[in-house]
């Protein structure tokens, strides 16, 4: 084949990698805020219960970060465009399924299969970029990937509301299957990566650390119900730690172990990781619980309040590519300055009372959303680009699973903290005390982490430069 037309088709090929995992990403938080404004139609529709309603949001989110890591792993060894088709092919079944689900048990069981779907693809999405993409042009590839992230994000909840709204809980389930559906199409053009020769998959390490995984948000889910004290919720811990510990006893033993142990020491690896999951653990909670704050405390009206909210996420949309530019010139300054930021930040929300107003909320949520927007899908290039290309899926398998955890960790154990500060009553003055206490921890945590990630990167560089 000639040189020329070899370079061209493996740069449409590049392009067309590029757009799949764009749109792909799209539909992923589409179907997360979709589900949650959905669950009031999906109680009166199908006669559930508040607790069965609340796993057509939770079972989708713990399959998601349970599945992640093996995703990637299975990847790393199979192919990742088999994987990143095969979790496509998941998703879109799952999500037409939720469609036409006349049962609650059947619609949480299609969740779970969206789930398993969507861990696979976002798992291999990222390693496929970063396998397609070098350099600069990986920069920016995932900066893309970071402008898409940010804009499912700002405006997912606004395009599920009118979804919901205008034609029906069922819809916010449909729109992710069509975009699934156009990705389908884009996957036999994908370039061809293939897996590992001559190693064996790792069953039993992965079923030890999915089910692990599984167990620990479970029982942060369910423990506001039961309580911390609990048997169920003690009881839970106690199986997490033995299913982890017995994985890391299986991975030290076999020969083709799911993922290398060491991968967890990578200094920068961890880093980023742990930016990414404080990033989300403050994000998301606010997004959740502010607009109760918002309505019933600063008495703002509901489309008022989702405009506000946007200070949060707007910065998403629009800095990745900024933070891609500080990226190039320090990490180190980028993840930790944005850390420190959002910090910031949320501790600027601890000086808002009951009596304040909407607009001494503008550099609080602005400078939060600035911290978060900067390093939205850039950390994830820098991360897997970090390791070895052989374990690019499991690492983007491994990082996201740490972000996904941290966030529905953090949005439990917020959501126990407000509940137990307020009272039990999400509104009201009481509210304003809790938010302000959950405020502080949060911004202080935030704080602490660029500190020490600002540590660690700079061990990690040096222990590159020594090596």
């Amino acid at each position: 084949m000639h040189p020329f037309h070899f370079s061209v088709s493996t740069f449409a090929r590049n392009r067309l990698a590029l757009a799949a995992v764009l749109l792909a990403s799209l539909a992923f938080p589409l179907t997360i805020t979709g589900a949650a404004l959905a669950l009031p139609g999906i109680q009166r529709d199908l006669a559930a219960t508040l607790p069965a309603a609340q796993w057509v949001v939770n079972g989708y989110n713990t399959c998601f970060a349970a599945f992640l890591t093996f995703a990637g792993s299975l990847a790393d060894l199979l192919g990742r465009r088999r994987l990143f088709s095969a979790g496509i092919v998941l998703f879109l079944v799952g999500s037409l399924s939720c469609v036409l689900a006349d049962d609650i048990l059947l619609l949480n069981a299609a969740r779970a299969v969206a789930g398993l779907g969507a861990a696979a693809a976002v798992a291999t999405g990222s390693s496929i970029l970063a396998a397609s993409f070098q350099g600069s042009a990986r920069t920016r590839a995932f900066g893309a990937l970071g402008t898409v992230l940010g804009i499912g994000l700002a405006f997912g909840p606004t395009v599920s509301g009118f979804l919901v709204t205008a034609l029906g809980w069922r819809s916010v389930f449909a729109l992710p299957a069509v975009l699934s559906g156009l990705v389908l199409v884009l996957c036999p053009l994908l370039p061809r990566l293939p897996g590992l020769r001559g190693r064996r998959i790792d069953w039993l390490g992965g079923a030890l650390f999915t089910s692990s995984l599984i167990v620990l948000i479970v029982v942060f889910v369910v423990a506001p119900s039961f309580g911390i004290g609990s048997l169920v919720v003690i009881g839970g811990m106690v199986a997490a730690l033995v299913l982890g510990s017995l994985f890391v006893l299986v991975e030290r033993r076999v020969s083709d172990p799911m993922f290398d142990l060491g991968l967890l020491g990578n200094r920068t690896f961890a880093g980023l990781t742990i930016v990414a999951g404080t990033m989300m653990g403050v994000l998301v909670p606010l997004l959740v619980y502010l607009p109760s704050y918002l309505i019933d405390v600063i008495g703002l009206e509901a489309d008022q309040a989702g405009l506000w909210l946007l200070m949060l996420t707007v910065p998403s949309v629009v800095l990745p590519s900024v933070g891609a530019m500080i990226a190039r010139r320090s990490v180190v300054l980028l993840v930790s300055g944005s850390a420190a930021v959002s910090g910031a930040g949320v501790l600027l929300l601890a000086t808002i009372g009951a009596d304040s107003t909407a607009w001494q909320l503008f550099a609080p949520l602005l400078l939060t959303g600035v911290g978060v927007g900067l390093t939205t899908g850039v950390i994830d290039g820098l991360a897997i680009s970090g390791v070895d290309a052989k374990q690019a899926g499991t690492a983007a398998g491994l990082f996201n699973t740490g972000r996904l955890t941290a966030e529905t960790i953090a949005l439990a154990v917020v959501g126990s903290a407000l509940a137990a500060i307020s009272g039990g009553h999400l509104a009201g003055t009481g509210f304003s005390t809790a938010l302000r206490t959950v405020s502080v921890a949060l911004g202080v945590l935030a704080l602490l982490v660029a500190g020490g990630v600002a540590v660690l990167l700079a061990r990690g560089r040096r222990g590159r430069a020594g090596g």
